[in-house]
């Protein structure tokens, strides 16, 4: 005996750029980059058990969607538009009860006096997940990730259990270097009255000084010291997620050259590499539900 286990469909990778001319403070344009992605779940077990379709909104017709409120909605933050548009959906089909949204933004900086010349900034991707749910409501959680970092020095790593297989020596001054994947969920009654652009660019600095500005002894303390941080500096949020790969730097071994090495010349593995990740919540953060999901 068989049946049908949870399931969800929608449209990957939607590529909108959308230019709002003149829309900068400075009468420049500004740019919104996106890749966005729907998932659809609610009334859909015909479709599967039977191939009737009558419930099933194209993936096409979602598509379509999104380069219509793209239009509609100007270049809005995109938490804002991710809550349009799955609100859209399970508003207006009936089987829908629950739409996952989510956004990846690259970022665009203008160049020159003209307005509208730009160059791609390349520094991170700009994250965004949203579920829309009839009976739970929304769930936001922004973020980010590709966002690398380098202290040359400030940290240590040493005091750890050895085994037979242990060949890594004990340091008190090494590179600490990683590239942030960073998640942060807001409240339910935070969402409404979000400034999605002031939290983003709020959340960003912080891991940033954070980063920069703490001693560390394993790179998990500096994923707690990022994640409190956040806590206490952007508003509305009471859960932090984060994935800091360890990106290895080695000192290269200069003696057979006959020069000295004091802690100049480096390696930059590539792979394996050491992957921390971990989650920080405020005291009274609420059953996540729905919203990593």
């Amino acid at each position: 005996m068989v049946q049908l286990g949870a399931n969800r469909y929608g449209k990957a990778e939607v590529r909108v750029v959308r230019v709002a001319r003149g829309a900068a403070a400075d009468g420049g344009d500004v740019i919104r980059d996106w890749n966005v992605s729907t998932s659809l779940s609610g009334d859909l077990a015909d479709s599967h058990l039977t191939g009737d379709n009558a419930k099933v909104l194209p993936t096409d017709s979602q598509k379509n969607k999104v380069y219509a409120l793209a239009k509609e909605l100007g270049a809005v933050e995109p938490e804002e538009f991710a809550l349009a548009l799955g609100r859209f959906f399970v508003s207006s089909q009936e089987p829908i009860t629950r739409a996952r949204i989510s956004v990846e933004e690259y970022g665009w900086t203008p160049i020159g006096a003209t307005g509208y010349s730009f160059a791609r900034t390349g520094d991170l991707v700009r994250t965004t997940t949203v579920i829309v749910d009839s009976a739970a409501g929304p769930s936001v959680v922004s973020g980010l990730r590709d966002l690398v970092v380098l202290n040359t020095t400030g940290s240590e790593f040493w005091g750890y259990p050895k085994d037979p297989y242990t060949t890594l020596p004990e340091t008190k001054d090494r590179i600490l270097a990683t590239s942030v994947t960073a998640s942060w969920r807001f409240r339910g009654n935070a969402i409404e009255s979000a400034d999605w652009a002031v939290a983003f660019a709020a959340a960003r600095t912080t891991i940033l000084e954070t980063f920069a500005g703490t001693y560390t002894y394993s790179l998990q303390q500096m994923l707690y010291a990022i994640g409190s941080t956040l806590l206490d500096v952007v508003a509305g949020i009471c859960e932090v997620r984060l994935a800091l790969p360890n990106k290895h730097h080695y000192i290269v071994d200069l003696a057979p050259f006959g020069l000295e090495n004091d802690r100049e010349v480096y390696l930059a593995g590539d792979r394996p590499y050491g992957l921390i990740e971990g989650s920080v919540l405020a005291d009274d953060a609420p059953d996540p539900g729905l919203a990593w999901t």
